[in-house]
């Protein structure tokens, strides 16, 4: 009898299938953390941990004890291989006698593959022991691939790090390969599904969905992959490139003092020309604040207001119509900018007198690529000291919109109070006066993200004279009101801001959303308008970001890559609806992997009396015997019972008839009893039931024309018609 082991044989292939699914969360929790080797030895720990608990019967030590003194035990062997460990690594004998390098990996080793071994012993005993076990293992595969995930999720492309190296840098999406390893989590969540269940239709589940899973990469493959939506504080980010600019009715918003989801890249910066900024930062402006709208600056709709912005990303070049003065004491930069999320406007360095499009040598990575030339500043403080505000070309009517501001007399004199004590030959100097204003926001104002000011009728003079606490929005309004009560025309300039450091001697340079910010600008006659820009002391929340320099070196090349510009073009001819070429091929692979599946569905059910259990052998069986004969077009008719149609077949196929007796003794309903049909069972032999498929087979062929053999053959979807 071979009973025995074939129930032997389904149930160590299920505990495979589930050794390898917990295996492979293990591994990838454990990439992004340790070497090759660790990641191996825990995705072999696992799968050992896991199929030794499953080898234990129910009497075994483990399932007796508490599970309070397995976890206990579980700890403390842990902690001792990780103590021993980081004796492998920190004992300079053992490193000196086999090497550092492998002192480190046999550590990495040990730890990892322990800790795994661990983690899957402990799960399969909760499995094994309560009716809700199977829940931790489902938690534990998902969060895995969640957890490495979920950066990427929230636009850290690079993240994690070894799946975003591999693709960047053979200049392909991160976002695919991470596609498909949530296809594979899908599909492996649903195998430990469906052998948690001891579901006996995996294949079918299991195909259906594979097409889905496959159709949405076919999707995003013809269609493009949709992106997530990211902003920063300042709403710079999350609209659509060349938009009307037109942004909320307040900007300011209050929220908390969690930053680390503001780390998203959101542009590259190429440098043609070699330039480090004097005060230790890049500022990229975008728009400005600079027309008072009876409540608050806002966007100017004056024509004659902030000439040397532009509003619109440009088709050809656009020169900015403001002159800019000084140009003895300025130096020319271009640089190329991609740009990785929409955005409302172009925006460039200090002063840009110059744009114009750009090749886009990749249009899955980079949303809009143009260059920008800028007369970037290079004053000392001799040049800014002993200047008068504003121009001279000026019409009043532009002095008075760059001088309009609440009627709130207390911000003249805060500010009066606050330049009072500015040393006599500086005493009426604009550019000493906006510094002494910068000092006193530097000592006293507090930044943090979360504030109460965001609703007041005035959140500058809520900021300004109240706990003097909030982000570069309430600093800035509060100092360019300040400002313009001085005489000084000023403005809220808003873009982004990068430390000079980050850049780490390359040209390329990376801008995160945490890069968002806004910061106070004056214009000084023969000048132009300068950054004076308040830097708090204090602070309630961390906005630096970790250096990326891979991801900052590998944008920057696939930036500098025009090889596939032209085919960039082609994809955007009539880029609204899919051409016919598109649709045919989408007709012509998604057939095809329908096909391909169908064949699949139709072995497995020819096959699958092989790895069957004795009690369900009658079903595949029988199932096998009906899809033969539908390939041939020999079928039940509508209403037609079994024992009628191997009534009606028995003349041309007697093993037919045999096989459907045979059947119908060990349905449940048609047999006598459970005692009958579990006695019939068990004295069916296997061989019995493949050497009437055999006779079958002789007896089809000996009854078909050949045209119809060929038809049998090639029919890949004859096992729908089987009931």
């Amino acid at each position: 009898m071979t009973s025995p082991a074939n129930k032997l044989s389904y149930s160590f292939q299920r505990s495979l299938m589930r050794a390898f699914v917990l295996a492979a969360a293990c591994w990838v929790l454990s990439a992004p953390v340790t070497t090759v080797v660790g990641s191996f030895a825990a995705f072999a720990g696992a799968f050992a941990g896991v199929l030794w608990m499953d080898s234990r019967h129910r009497n075994h030590l483990l399932f007796s004890l508490r599970l309070v003194i397995v976890v206990l035990a579980v700890t403390v062997g842990v902690s001792l291989t990780a103590l021993l460990s980081r004796l492998l690594v920190g004992n300079s004998i053992i490193a000196g006698s086999i090497g550092a390098m492998l002192a480190y990996q046999s550590g990495q080793l040990l730890f990892w593959a322990v800790l795994a071994c661990c983690i899957g012993i402990v799960l399969r005993l909760y499995a094994r022991r309560y009716s809700w076990g199977n829940v931790p293992e489902l938690l534990f595969v998902t969060a895995a691939f969640v957890i490495t995930l979920a950066a990427h999720q929230r636009g850290m492309i690079d993240r994690p790090y070894f799946i975003g190296d591999f693709a960047l840098i053979r200049g392909i999406d991160p976002s695919y390969v991470l596609m498909g390893i949530g296809v594979a989590a899908v599909l492996t969540l649903t195998v430990l599904l469906m052998l948690e269940g001891g579901q006996h239709r995996l294949p079918y589940h299991f195909s259906v969905l594979a097409v889905l899973c496959f159709s949405l990469l076919l999707y995003v493959q013809l269609f493009g992959m949709p992106t997530p939506t990211m902003t920063d504080n300042l709403g710079l980010t999350g609209q659509g490139a060349g938009g009307s600019g037109s942004q909320s009715e307040n900007p300011f918003r209050d929220g908390d003092n969690d930053a680390n989801d503001r780390e998203a890249p959101v542009a590259i910066v190429l440098f043609r020309d070699d330039y480090e900024p004097q005060g230790g930062a890049y500022y990229f402006r975008e728009s400005a604040y600079s027309e008072f709208n009876g409540t608050l600056l806002w966007t100017a709709e004056s024509d004659d207001l902030d000439l040397d912005l532009v509003e619109n990303f440009p088709s050809s070049p656009v020169s900015v119509t403001e002159h800019v003065p000084a140009q003895d004491r300025r130096r020319s930069v271009t640089t190329t900018i991609g740009l990785l999320t929409p955005h409302r406007s172009p925006f460039g360095l200090d002063a840009p007198v110059r744009f114009e499009p750009a090749p886009n040598p990749n249009s899955l990575r980079f949303r809009q690529t143009y260059t920008v030339e800028s007369m970037v500043p290079e004053f000392e403080f001799p040049d800014l000291i002993g200047r008068t505000a504003g121009s001279p070309d000026w019409t009043i009517a532009q002095w008075e919109r760059y001088l309009e501001m609440p009627d709130d007399p207390r911000y003249g004199e805060f500010a009066e109070h606050l330049v009072s004590n500015i040393q006599a030959e500086f005493a009426d100097d604009p550019y000493a006066k906006a510094l002494a204003v910068k000092a006193w926001l530097d000592d006293n104002g507090i930044y943090s993200l979360k504030n109460q000011h965001a609703y007041a009728d005035d959140p500058a003079a809520s900021f300004l004279f109240g706990d003097v606490t909030g982000y570069c929005i309430h600093f800035s309004y509060a100092a360019t009101y300040m400002y313009r009560s001085l005489g000084i025309p000023a403005r809220v300039a808003v873009g982004y801001s990068v430390p000079a450091a980050n850049r780490a001697g390359g040209s390329a340079l990376l801008i995160q959303a945490i890069h968002g910010h806004a910061w106070p600008e004056i214009y000084l006659d023969g000048l132009g308008w300068v950054i004076v820009d308040p830097a708090p002391s204090r602070t309630l929340v961390d906005m630096s970001s970790d250096p990326q320099d891979s991801l900052q070196q590998m944008l920057g090349d696939m930036l500098r890559d025009d090889a596939s510009f032209q085919a960039f073009l082609d994809s955007q001819t009539d880029s609204s609806l899919p051409s016919l070429r598109q649709v045919a091929l989408a007709i012509f692979w998604s057939a095809l992997l329908l096909l391909v599946f169908a064949y699949l569905i139709r072995f497995w059910r020819q096959f699958s009396p092989l790895w069957s259990t004795p009690e369900s052998l009658y079903r595949t069986q029988y199932r096998a015997a009906l899809d033969m004969l539908s390939a041939y077009g020999i079928r039940r008719r509508p209403g037609e019972s079994r024992e009628a149609f191997a009534r009606r077949t028995v003349n041309q196929l007697p093993s037919f008839g045999q096989m459907t007796e045979l059947h119908l003794s060990c349905t449940p309903g048609y047999a006598y009893s459970l005692h009958t049909a579990a006695g019939t069972l068990a004295t069916i032999p296997e061989a019995h039931w493949y050497q009437l498929r055999h006779q079958l087979r002789q007896e089809i062929k000996r009854s078909q024309p050949g045209w119809r053999h060929l038809l049998a053959a090639i029919h890949p979807m004859a096992w729908m018609a089987t009931h």
